[in-house]
Parts: C-alpha cells; structure tokens; sequence
C-alpha cells in the first residue's frame, strides 16, 4: 500500500502529488519491529502500573478512590485517542507523530514518580495515556501501508500480540518491580524500551511530509463531540462497579452524557466528507462480524487473566511474582504461536473461519476446565487450562484481523484502524467492567446462600475463622461462574461464524 492510498479518502479536500511507494527491506521491518515494540511497552505500561497500584498508593499516600480515578482517566484518554491518531498520522506524517506520541509517553512515564502531589500525577497520567493510545494505530497502519501482499498476516501478527502477548506479561512485571527493584519502575520501566523504539522508527520509518493544509477541512465538530463521549463512557464504566452503578449520580451524567454525545457524535460522522468514523464501512459484512467478535474476545481473554490471579490472590495468598508463570506460560509461546498462526492462515486452502472456530473452541473448553475450580487448587492446577490458551489466543485473534482487513480497499485502511483500535480499546473497558460487576453480584449471592445455610448450625458460632472460610468458598464458586460463562460467550461466538463472515483467502498464497 502505497502513501497515497492511504491518505487517498482523507485528503479529498487537498490532493497531494503522489510519493513514491517506499521499498519493502530490512528498514521497514526495523521500523515495524520499533513501533510493535512501543506499542507493547504502552500497553504494559497499563496494565503493570494498575496491577500495582497498590504499591504506588502505598509510596505516595493516597486513598484507594484517589488510585482508581488514575486508572480510569489514563484509560480514558486513551481509548479516545485511539480514534482520532490515524488522522493526526496523515496530517503530520506517521514517522513525525510517531515519534511525537512517543516522546511525550516516555518523558511523562519518567517524571510520574516525581509528582509533588496527587493533583499534578493525576494530570500526567492523563495525558500519558493520551500519548500511549495514540501509539497501537500506527502498527496497525505500518503493518498495512508498507508490507507486501505475501508478508502482511505477519505484520497483523505482531499487531495480535498486544492482545495476546503483552496483557500477559502485566503480573510478572508487576511483581518483579514491586518485590525486588521498587515502585517507581512500575513507570519507568518504559524508558529503555521507548528509546529503543523511537531510534527503530526514526530509521525505518519514511518521512512523509506534512499535510496541514487538511485542518481546513477538519472535522472540528465530531472531535469536540467525539472525544468527551468516549472518555465520559470510559470512566462511567470503570467507576460503575465502585460507585454502585446507576444508584450514583455522577455515573447516571457520565452514562448518559456520554450516549447523548456519542449519538451526536455518530450522526455528525455520517454526514462528514472526511469523518473520524467511516460508518458505511458497517456495511462490509465481514468487518462489522470482525469488530463484534473481536470485543467478545477480549472480554474472554481478560477474564482469563483475571480470574486465576484473583482467586490465588484472595485464596491462597499469591503475591503478583507467585502467579507470573501462570500468565509467563500462555503469553511467551506466543512468540512463536503466533508466527505458526499466520502460516497456516496464509495457505490458500485454508479457510480462517474454521481457524477461528477451532481457537475459540480451545477458549471455552479452557474457561469449561476452569469451571472445576475448588478451593484447594493451586498455581499447578491452571497450567493445562494455559496450555490450551497457547493457540487458542492467536487462532482466535488474527483470523479476525484478517477478515477485517481483507475485506476492505486499501483506501480505508486509515478508517479501519481507527475501527479496530477503539473497538478494541472500548472492549477492554467493557471486559473490566462486565467482570467486576458479575464477581461482585456473585460473591454477595454466594456468601448470602452460604450464610442461611450454615447461620443455624451450631458449630458456626464456635468457629472463629468461620467468615474467612465463607468468603474464601464464595470466591471459587463465583470463578467457577465466571469461567462458565466466559466459555458460553466462546460458544455463542462460535456460532455467529456459522452465519456472518464470508470465506477470505489470503492476500497472496505461498508458492
């Protein structure tokens, strides 16, 4: 894909001369492999600093409330810079923003343990997270602007391990920072990989050059409408469970200023001549079932996550380092599943439905044996259900990604990226908030059960741990209803693949 058919249906308002297409060689994957690699770093940046958070409110003092509207408002920013980034890359060129995005993430990451006050850490997170989400846009549209037809499910590929690869890696690097180093590399763990990354790209990446004549058609409406609505849904959504959803009214104005906005938002979009959102792409059968599955992925692949760690920890009293090898074994495979992946997806008579199929079948059948759980597993109990998440991860995510880009001209790829990126963002949001909810009805419903069953008994009033055991039984019950329903999600996305996508070959089969 050359610049100008990426830039085509964004610059209808200033044509530029066509640039030559640039040469597919080692620069370019250098340039790949620094973008893969800060986009990684972002995402880790994330999910490390949330998974010790308890840490950092420890060092620096603050409340647990206070800790929370840190994670929320760098999620939000940047889920909503998802968005818009593919257009800031046309404009100011990919290499220049690129490389912008990353200076800004990296230099905030660096002073956030120096915050005099919660305050002016509150603010940099913020904007930290607006540099960090504009950064998995890029990868996407390297991997799809530069890499020739036979090599591109490779580059979809190191796009797939930020979903499969990297979530992975949050608890070991947690635990190690906080157990053995210190708090403050929680954030300035970014510094070394941030620089390689950035001198990766300022290499390999061409410059292109800028196009600010565009803001003359920019589409100020739908940012001024568009950004607000996905932050207030962001935060409403993260906060929910804490503030007891609708029973609040600061999450009733956010959940419903937040639509109101992003209905706006949407009707602008369709109407524009050079929209954020291209919302007639819908209409493309196979990306629209690429975008619904996608988010039902993600919700999967969160909850497996999620749920081990949580049960260790409140059952057996797992630190965050103890429960690593339990994520190290399904995210390290990944570097080599993944490539096998794109392979297979790649021959000709291969069709990737049955691929996805196949990958979301060894999801539920992980989340059906996790559904077993008792009170007396332990961290060697999960490895076989990790097992199973080795393939079952990238056979369910690149298929998708294949679909999705197959299906469209090379002159929406901008609008695709901007599609896939903050439907994947929002789905992440929705994942945690779907299962912070669901655990917390769980848990009362379980220990209320539990509760009337043995509030009679005489030997509950002689057993003085007897709460702790209570609580303990209510957690693995409510895993085991979690772990049952991840896999019924699994299952009902398999059957859509029996109704929605069409079959997509590959860009070019392998002689």
């Amino acid at each position: 894909m050359t610049s100008l058919t990426v830039t085509a249906p964004l610059a209808a308002a200033a044509p530029a001369k066509a640039a030559a297409p640039p040469v597919f060689g080692a620069r370019i994957i250098i340039g790949l492999v620094g973008v893969l690699l800060v986009v990684l770093v972002s995402g880790l940046n994330e999910a490390v600093t949330k998974i010790a958070l308890a840490d950092i409110r420890g060092a620096l003092s603050i409340g647990y409330d206070d800790g929370t509207w840190l994670v929320a408002s760098y999620t939000a920013t940047s889920v909503a810079a998802m968005a818009f980034a593919p257009w800031c890359s046309v404009t100011f060129s990919l290499r220049r923003f690129t490389l912008c995005a990353i200076a800004a993430f990296t230099v905030l990451g660096v002073l956030c343990p120096f915050a005099p006050n919660y305050e002016s850490l509150l603010l940099m997170r913020t904007l930290q997270g607006l540099a960090g989400g504009a950064l998995p846009p890029m990868l996407m549209t390297v991997a799809l602007r530069f890499l020739p037809a036979n090599v591109k499910l490779y580059g979809l590929a190191g796009y797939a391990l930020t979903a499969t690869f990297g979530p992975g890696l949050g608890t070991p690097l947690a635990g190690m920072w906080t157990e053995y180093v210190g708090w403050q590399w929680t954030f300035w763990q970014i510094i070394a990989p941030c620089l390689i990354g950035a001198a990766m790209v300022a290499y390999g990446l061409p410059q292109d050059p800028l196009r600010l004549e565009r803001f003359k058609a920019f589409n100020w409406k739908g940012l001024l409408l568009g950004f607000p609505a996905i932050c207030m849904q962001v935060i409403g959504i993260l906060q929910g469970n804490r503030l007891d959803w609708f029973q609040s009214d600061l999450i009733c104005g956010l959940l419903g200023a937040g639509s109101l906005l992003l209905v706006a938002f949407l009707i602008n979009e369709w109407s524009q001549p050079i929209p954020f959102f291209k919302l007639q792409m819908l209409g493309i059968r196979n990306l629209s079932f690429s975008l619904m599955t996608l988010a039902g992925v993600l919700v999967v692949l969160s909850a497996v996550v999620v749920i081990p760690s949580s049960y260790l920890a409140q059952v057996q009293g797992y630190r965050p380092v103890q429960t690593a090898p339990i994520m190290l074994l399904a995210a390290l495979p990944q570097l080599i599943a993944l490539p096998l992946v794109a392979a297979l997806c790649n021959l000709r008579w291969i069709d990737c439905r049955w691929v996805l199929g196949i990958g979301l079948s060894m999801l539920a059948l992980s989340c059906l044996g996790g559904s077993q759980i008792t009170s007396v597993w332990i961290r060697d109990n999960f490895y076989v259900l990790q097992w199973l998440q080795i393939f079952g991860q990238p056979m369910s995510v690149l298929p998708l990604l294949m679909l999705a880009t197959g299906s469209i001209s090379p002159m929406e790829g901008p609008f695709a990226s901007a599609w896939f990126n903050t439907i994947r963002g929002m789905a992440a949001v929705i994942a945690t908030g779907v299962i912070e909810t669901l655990t917390t009805a769980r848990v009362h419903f379980h220990s209320t059960m539990l509760v009337d069953r043995l509030g009679n008994s005489p030997l509950a009033a002689q057993d003085a741990g007897l709460a702790h055991r209570l609580h303990e039984q209510a957690v693995v019950l409510t895993s085991s209803d979690l772990y049952l329903c991840m896999s019924g999600v699994a299952v009902a996305l398999i059957l859509l693949i029996f109704w929605l996508p069409t079959r997509m070959f590959p860009p070019r089969a392998p002689t």
